[in-house]
């Protein structure tokens, strides 16, 4: 017991680098044919393989309009525009089993956060590894979703505050509880084939924001990524991408449902109370693409981002986040509603004079109702605020003060198109800017 306490403290109170435990992404792997895999290993080896890491967020944030609905956080309340919050408080503990070639079998993760609003689970999680081949590891328990890149970029790493408006409202949490096959090579080959990951789940769909699921029906997430790979003949330029698939659903528990339907010009929200609703899947299907391309040079890089994601949403009248509990009103179910969407994120990341100083430039959509825009968005047709569209421009500093420390300034310019709805015939004031101090060790 004694010694476990030790290595506790130890691995609390010693000073690592950030580039060498930092984990940029929810679910790297133990990886030792990279430098942050070799890192690891190193640290559980020399700490009884267990690390305690964390960090905190404490910021300041002025919006244009008080009272106003935001992504960039919480939203205000009533008769505020500004506010001081702690965005994030984490601690995390990693534990690794090695075998007796040094080699991990097993490992083990719990993180909590805890602000100001109370104390959330964020990771629980556990994985082994086969050692014989060493291509495959199975991970189980609640973690992050392997769909996209914005969504499994690591909140002490983003460059910006939040995760765009489409990755908040589709898959809010970024987590969800279930089971996930990943197939890459752990040791250095000069196969082409080294060079791909393969990550595929089986979630219960809902995430995080229901304290159970609501039905039976398990969505299945898959995505293929190239890792990090040089480009000799691009200046050493670096590249990754991937593809990601999503299908999944929500099982109607009403008779209702609704979807756009054109009619005649135009589209329609419109009612389908067809006794064969009750007990129909409902679809949750996304497909998306991104990359990455990072030109370093001596003493900074500059990286570009894009990522694509469209398919079609199933959530409730006026919004089309997921919903974390089955819509219910007066003690009857509400409908479902299916509505087609897409959006995406671009990122250009320019380092300054060195690499502790960021510029940062960020533009994103996400329609959530690709059918129908502009003021043919009208209560009449059965359409809501749920189905406006939104275009952000962000723009940011972000200041690398020490590897335990990080200021990160950022504006962001919020625009929605101006529909037939009564609080939403001109752009709604919520701009917002944000400034944050991190800690972490």
């Amino acid at each position: 017991m004694k010694k476990w306490i030790l290595a506790l403290m130890l691995a609390a109170l010693v000073a690592i680098p950030e580039n060498t435990m930092a984990q940029r992404f929810l679910m790297d792997l133990v990886d030792t044919t990279n430098q942050m895999g070799k890192g690891m290993l190193s640290i559980y080896e020399r700490y009884n393989r267990v690390r305690i890491s964390g960090y905190i967020q404490p910021q300041f944030q002025l919006i244009t309009k008080k009272g106003a609905e935001t992504y960039a956080g919480p939203n205000f309340s009533t008769f505020s525009n500004n506010r001081f919050m702690l965005r994030r408080g984490r601690l995390r503990v990693d534990y690794a089993h090695l075998n007796d070639h040094g080699e991990p079998t097993s490992y083990f993760v719990f993180q909590f956060d805890g602000t100001e609003r109370g104390v959330a689970i964020r990771d629980f999680w556990g994985r082994f590894y086969e050692n014989k081949y060493k291509l495959f590891a199975l991970t189980t328990g609640m973690f992050a979703r392997p769909f996209g890149h914005e969504v499994n970029l690591s909140s002490a790493n983003r460059e910006t505050p939040e995760r765009g408006r489409m990755s908040q409202i589709l898959m809010r949490t970024e987590r969800d509880i279930g089971a996930m096959l990943t197939v890459t090579t752990r040791t250095i080959t000069s196969s082409a084939l080294s060079h791909l990951k393969l990550d595929l789940g089986v979630f219960n769909g809902q995430g995080m924001t229901g304290t159970m699921d609501y039905d039976s029906h398990k969505d299945l997430i898959g995505r293929i990524s190239l890792k990090p790979t040089p480009l000799s003949w691009l200046s050493n330029a670096v590249v990754s991408a991937a593809v990601s698939g999503y299908r999944g659903g929500i099982i109607s528990q009403s008779d209702v449902t609704y979807g756009a339907r054109k009619s005649g010009d135009t589209f329609l929200m419109q009612r389908d109370s067809s006794t064969h609703n009750y007990g129909k899947i409902r679809p949750r299907n996304y497909a998306g693409a991104d990359i990455q391309l990072k030109f370093p040079n001596l003493k900074s890089a500059t990286e570009l981002r894009a990522e694509y994601i469209r398919g079609k949403q199933t959530a409730t009248a006026l919004t089309s986040e997921t919903p974390g509990t089955y819509p219910v009103t007066n003690n009857l179910k509400d409908p479902l509603y299916t509505r087609s969407f897409d959006g995406a994120y671009f990122y250009f990341l320019q380092n300054l004079w060195d690499e502790d100083h960021q510029l940062v430039a960020k533009y994103d959509w996400y329609d959530p109702n690709t059918k129908v825009s502009g003021k043919n968005i009208s209560q009449d047709k059965g359409f809501t605020k749920g189905d406006i569209r939104y275009n952000t421009l962000g723009l940011g500093y972000v200041h690398h003060a020490n590897e335990s420390l990080k200021f990160v300034f950022y504006y962001e310019f919020v625009r929605n198109e101006e529909t037939s709805l009564p609080d939403f015939t001109s752009d709604v004031p919520d701009n917002v800017f944000t400034c944050r101090v991190q800690y972490n060790f």
